[in-house]
This record gives C-alpha cells, sequence and structure tokens, in this order.
C-alpha cells in the first residue's frame, strides 16, 4: 500500500511510479456508451439535430420551444425512460414523443405548461415548435406595429420594449461618445 499524503513530489502519476498491480493503469481501456449497434448519433427532430450522445430529457430541449420542463413532461407521458440517450431510442418511442408535443391536451398536460394560450386567431390552447414558432412570433410583432401599440412601435423602431434605460446601453451601430466641438 502507498500512502497518498506521503507519496514523494513528482510530476507524473502514482502509477508510473509504482509497480503495484493495483495502481497499474490498464492496458487498453474499454469505455463504450452503448453496446447495441443501432446507436444513432445525430436525431433530426422538427429541424433540429439532436446529439444522440445526451439523455433524452435534455436532448429535446434542443428543438426551440421545449424547455426542460415540457420535455420532462413529455417523456412521461409517452412512457419514455428519461435515463436513456437520445441516440438509444426506438423509433416507435420517437413518434410517440412527437405525437405527445404536437398534441399535448389531448395526452393531459395542463394548460398552463402550454407556450401559446388563447390564440389571437383561433382562440386555441396550443404547444408551438420549431419553425411554427418564428412564424407566431413575427405574426405578434406584425398585429402590433398594425394596430400602433406601444410594443408594436418599439419594435418598429428597434428600440427595447420591456422598459429597459436606453441612454446608454443598446445603441448597436450608433455612435458612441461625446462629439468634440472645435475652439
Amino acid at each position: 500500500d502507498v500512502d497518498m499524503n506521503k507519496r514523494p513530489f513528482l510530476y507524473f502519476p502514482l502509477w508510473c511510479v509504482t509497480c503495484s498491480d493495483s495502481l497499474r493503469r490498464p492496458a487498453n481501456p474499454i469505455m463504450a456508451l452503448v453496446e447495441d449497434g443501432d446507436f444513432q448519433h445525430i436525431l433530426r427532430l422538427y429541424n433540429t439535430n439532436v446529439k444522440g450522445e445526451h439523455k433524452v430529457m435534455f436532448a429535446i430541449t434542443k428543438v426551440r420551444g421545449i424547455g426542460r420542463r415540457f420535455a420532462n413532461i413529455v417523456l412521461k407521458k409517452a412512457d419514455v425512460d428519461m435515463n436513456k440517450r437520445a441516440g438509444e431510442l426506438t423509433s416507435e418511442e420517437v413518434n410517440k414523443i412527437q405525437d405527445v408535443i404536437q398534441h399535448p391536451l389531448s395526452y393531459k398536460v395542463p394548460v398552463w405548461m402550454l407556450n401559446r394560450k388563447r390564440d389571437m386567431k383561433t382562440g386555441k390552447n396550443m404547444h408551438i415548435i420549431s419553425n411554427g414558432l418564428d412564424t407566431k412570433l413575427r405574426e405578434d410583432f406584425e398585429r402590433m406595429r398594425k394596430i400602433r401599440t406601444h410594443r408594436g412601435i418599439r419594435h418598429m423602431w428597434l428600440l427595447k420594449v420591456r422598459g429597459q434605460h436606453t441612454k446608454t446601453t443598446g445603441r448597436a451601430g450608433r455612435t458612441v461618445g461625446v462629439a468634440m466641438r472645435k475652439k
């Protein structure tokens, strides 16, 4: 046995110095993520590349419009093990996850978890993801500009919308500093 507190001051690891078999580095360590041959390193979900090495809950948060809480409840409603890696999912599990994301109310996901409650045009509660999110945001901004709300005007002028100070921050390309006068 080697006492770790009394070892000599060395710049290389302890297993190089000692001849004990228990402290020697293994010759060829084998570290495998999965043993199956059907592991997918990249999944394609809703126009987003998802890394297969990540756990499923965190992997599907890469899709715009899906956060950690929504991902958690989607996996519970789809009966998918959260300890699985995204690359280990079968095609049936992926289809089930996509179905829960598309129709969350039919799987009894609470309305307060959705990101689009009482839509202005349809009046429905829905959860919007990926490209649909960009489209809905653009439509909202256009509607606000059209009816000349304060938020719409601020968006139109490319100014801060939520009440932030604008005297010194958010100038984005405009001149900064004090103009000097000639004497």
